[in-house]
This record gives structure tokens, sequence and C-alpha cells, in this order.
């Protein structure tokens, strides 16, 4: 077996208790050689996650308020960690340091990162892992972006030099040597980078779901969990809102054809989730994936009598989109119709406008709007070139008196969209799972 690079999130380190877990995973497995941990979670629903203190504090430097309160919980949460784990570590300098800096004005990025930094000192000392600072492996171009290539180089030569290691995720280093933080979810990047870095066989991401589950659990009751996942349906479900890795979580080690296998750290033997190229061969022909959806779209349908034949009509109707800063979603259409899908956050207030516009640019017979749309994905590779899948779906929402408004579907039929009342949103979304796993 190959080397394996191990992510924790913050519900997996967000005590004493979570802890050891994390170290009995990491120990049960020698091939789990690199860690990379995120800062405490929430204990409970009432609790604040490490970050968001840290950020807390930063703001109260920013407005001139005194922060002492708020770290005095950051602190007491850190040493309380080390206490239970009855660890021989002194936590105190380096929680000092970090209150120091933040009352001297560090940056939100520095402030943030320190709750990541904590957290793999003392992970480090309990799994008797060295300890390697992102800020000397991971760095940004002076555009702000992820210099890969120094980046993969540097982790290369580091790493080969420590045979086991904790690397703290979210952070990095800039061009000119201050510390910089990936986007909210950055530890997910963080542990992808350090396994493309050092060519992992696996990345593994351990949270506190066994893997990604067909649909909405709020919407679907136990709905049947995934085994395997190409990262191109996992990206069209990412798109249609469901809940996975962020997605430049997912490109490091998609270039690298690395496979992620998605693990529960509190049922570390469910065999959770498998992330693989879209190139392997499909195992699961004639059915779907997954199914994921969003609310709040409105649907814009122009007709004119013989469009097809006019040359630009479409650039046209667009260009009204790119002035008033609107993207949109989908854009399916006839021979003489086009409808364009667009979220209503992008669409609120401007809506008159854009009919208006679109009325003298482009003369159409017709403009109609059908708001409270919402957009449903069924998602699957093995659903390419299998007869009766299209007609399963449309089936099952008819047979439940979902009317269907819109259709789109690609030639690559990984996915069909229906756009349905906002009303029948759940009510779809349990039909057409019923219709394939029932």
């Amino acid at each position: 077996m190959g080397i394996k690079v191990a992510k924790f999130g913050g519900t997996s380190l967000a005590d004493a208790q979570q802890i050891r877990k994390v170290h009995a995973i990491v120990h049960s497995d020698t091939n789990r050689r690199y860690v990379v941990p995120s800062a405490p979670g929430k204990r409970n629903n009432s609790d604040r996650k490490i970050t968001d203190l840290l950020y807390l504090c930063h703001a109260h430097v920013k407005q001139n308020v005194p922060f002492d309160e708020v770290f005095s919980i950051v602190e007491d949460r850190y040493l309380s960690i080390v206490r239970e784990l009855e660890l021989s570590l002194d936590l105190r300098p380096a929680l000092e340091e970090v209150k120091r800096q933040i009352s001297e004005g560090a940056s939100a990025d520095y402030t943030a990162s320190r709750g990541e930094y904590l957290t793999g000192i003392i992970l480090s000392e309990l799994l008797g892992y060295d300890l390697v600072d992102p800020y000397e492996i991971v760095f940004f171009n002076d555009a702000g972006r992820l210099d890969e290539k120094r980046t993969q180089s540097a982790i290369k030569t580091r790493l080969s030099r420590h045979e086991r290691a904790v690397i703290p995720g979210f952070y990095g280093c800039t061009h000119d040597g201050k510390i910089k933080t990936f986007p909210r979810g950055g530890s997910d990047i963080s542990g992808a980078v350090i396994a493309r870095g050092i060519h992992a066989e696996v990345y593994e991401n351990w949270t506190d779901v066994s893997g990604l589950l067909m649909a909405d659990p709020n919407i679907v009751s136990h709905p049947r969990p995934i085994d395997t996942i190409t990262y191109r349906e996992l990206r069209e479900l990412s798109y249609m809102g469901a809940h996975v890795l962020h997605d430049e979580a997912i490109f490091p080690v998609r270039e690298a054809g690395i496979p992620v296998k998605i693990k529960n750290t509190n049922c570390p033997d469910d065999p959770g989730t498998l992330i693989v190229q879209d190139a392997d061969p499909i195992t699961h022909t004639g059915t779907i994936t997954g199914i994921a959806g969003k609310k709040e779209f409105t649907v814009i349908t122009i007709e004119k009598a013989l469009m097809n034949s006019e040359v630009g009509y479409g650039r046209r109707l667009l260009s009204v989109l790119e002035v008033n800063g609107i993207s949109f979603e989908h854009m399916p259409s006839g021979i003489d119709t086009i409808s364009l899908v667009v979220s209503d956050a992008q669409i609120t207030h401007k809506l008159d406008k854009v009919i208006q516009e679109i009325r003298a640019e482009c003369n159409p017979d017709s403009v109609e709007v059908y708001p409270n749309m919402a957009l449903i994905a069924t998602v699957g590779r093995g659903m390419a070139y299998t007869p009766g899948i299209a007609a399963k779906i449309f089936a099952a929402l008819g047979n439940n008196s979902v009317n269907v408004r819109m259709i789109d579907q690609g030639s690559s039929e990984i996915n069909i969209i229906v756009g349905i009342e906002t009303d029948d949103f759940e009510k779809a979304v349990r039909v057409i799972y019923d219709a394939f796993v029932r």
C-alpha cells in the first residue's frame, strides 16, 4: 500500500474525546503518514468554532475593543484539551505569542490560522509525529493564488525528510512572507495539496458523516449512501446544492489522479464514499448516482418567429444579461424560443429593467416570466446510453402530479435537470429517489 494523507475536520477535533478517536484512526494504519488537521469545531449546537472566536478577537482589536474575554475562551479550550489528553505539553507560550500578535494588530489571516496551528502542535505531540508548518511549504503568488509549482516542489523536498508529520491546514505563506489563508473550508484544500505533493495513493477526508448520500436526508428519509462517485458527478451534484467538498479541494488531487475517500471519524468502520477518476470503468450502469437541487430561480422565456434564422439573436439576448451584471444558470431552447434560467439573487430588483432591454434589443414576439422555480438534477454516469432513464423520471413526476416546466439535458447524458414549481420541490426529490431506489 502507498502513502495516505488523512485530513480531519473541525468536528473530528472538537474536544479531547474526538481527538482520541483521531489518534486511534491514524495509528490503525501505518500508511497514514501525513495528517492535516482543522481547528476545533463545535462540540454542540450552542458552542462556537475556534476559528469564529479567533475572527471575533481580530474584529475586537480592529474596533479598539478589549478581546481578553473572547481569547480566554480559546485559551481555556486548548488547555483543557491538553489536560484531558494527559500530554506533557506546555501550550501556554504558544498561546501567549498568539495573543500578543493579535493585540499588536496581526492580520485576520494570521489570527484565523492559529486555530489550525495550535491544533497541529497538540496532535503532533499526541501522535508522536513531526510538526511541519505549512508556512514553510505552501506558497501563494503575488496575485494571492496558490503557487502550485513552488508549493509542490517544497512539499516534495521537505516531507521527504519527515517519514510522518502533522501539517496544519488552512494557510500558507504569501510572496512577501505573510500568512495567508485559503477560503473557509480551506483545510480540505490543504489536504489535497499535500496529497498531490507527495503523490499519495489516497487522500482521506475524515468528517462527521459516513460519505455522501444519494439525496438530502432532510428531504428523503435515510437515503442510500454513495459507494463510488466520479469527480465529474461530484461536480454536478455540488453545483446543484449537494453539501460536498469545496471545489478547490478537488482540483489538486483530480489533476494528479489521486482518489478521495470520505470517512466518518465517529464510525471509522463504515465504508464511506470513494471519489475516483472520470475515466474509471462504470460499475453501475442503468441507474443514478445522486439527486440534488436548488430553489429560488426565475425563468424568462423569449419567443420570436424564425428566431433560428436571425444571426446573432442569442448574442444580443445574452448581452442584456451581461451589461446588467447577471449570469444565467441554464439556457434551454427551441427553434423559436429561448429560456433563460436565472437565480433570484441575480435578478432581484433588475427584472423589469432586463425585460425592457430584451424587448428593445431583441424585438421578441413575447416575453414571459415564470418566478418561484426550482431545479432538480438527477446525476449519474451510469445513465449514459441507458434507454428509459428520462422516461422513468418524468413518469414518476407525472404520476405524482408534479408539473415539469423545463427540461435540460446535455449530450453527455450525465445529468437531467428539470424545472418545477418551488412548492413541489421536496415532493419531486422524493418521487425521483423512490423511482430509482425504493
